[in-house]
């Protein structure tokens, strides 16, 4: 005998993957900010690469995934696009100090100049967000100009996009605090300043 009853599939709510992708993000960018400022021993690289390989890459490129099915494209495109920044410069930096293939200094430009455009697009899409969101885009894309700056040979721009990186990874780390703190204290603990629509 047929069963002719509707079933109802419900979808199951999901937490904000938006503060784990950012506290990927954050870490990450820490610590190559710390390398790239010149704060620590460059061989501390070795931390960049297990980092950018599992938390700031794998781990942010979930998040970006759970932001799709949150329906944030901003969300979305942002962890899963850095997810995979992260990645591609955690490989290319293993095999450099495997020795296997080293990214000539114009290819480390080309990286950063594409990551550039694109971080500058994002920085606009970011002003439909909120405040903190702001100030952390406005900061990366000084830092990716810096940095893209510093690859064509000024190593003074490549050293001021690494304090500028470290100060971007505080802004990312108060965000990610923010949707943390907000949620479980349920009220607001850390402001975020929602943009005017």
């Amino acid at each position: 005998m047929a069963d002719n009853k509707v079933y109802e599939i419900k979808e199951s709510a999901i937490s904000d993957p938006g503060p784990l992708g950012l506290a990927c993000f954050a870490l990450t960018t820490f610590c190559l900010s710390m390398v790239n400022a010149g704060l620590v021993v460059a061989e501390s690289v070795a931390v960049v690469i297990a980092l950018a390989l599992v938390y700031g890459g794998t781990v942010q490129v979930l998040a970006g995934m759970w932001e799709f099915k949150k329906n944030n494209v901003f969300g979305a495109t942002a962890f899963s696009s850095y997810g995979g920044f992260w990645v591609s410069f955690g490989l290319f930096e293993l095999l450099a100090v495997q020795k296997v293939w080293v990214v000539p200094p114009q290819g480390v430009w080309l990286f950063l100049l594409a990551w550039t455009i694109f971080t500058a697009y994002m920085w606009i899409g970011s002003f439909g967000t909120n405040k903190a969101l702001v100030v952390t885009f406005t900061l990366l894309l000084l830092a990716f100009i810096l940095l893209t700056i510093g690859a064509a040979g000024n190593h003074a721009a490549h050293t001021w996009g690494g304090y500028v990186g470290i100060v971007t990874a505080f802004a990312a780390w108060y965000t990610s605090a923010a949707g943390i703190f907000n949620t479980v204290f349920g009220r607001v603990v850390l402001p975020v300043g929602p943009c005017k629509k």
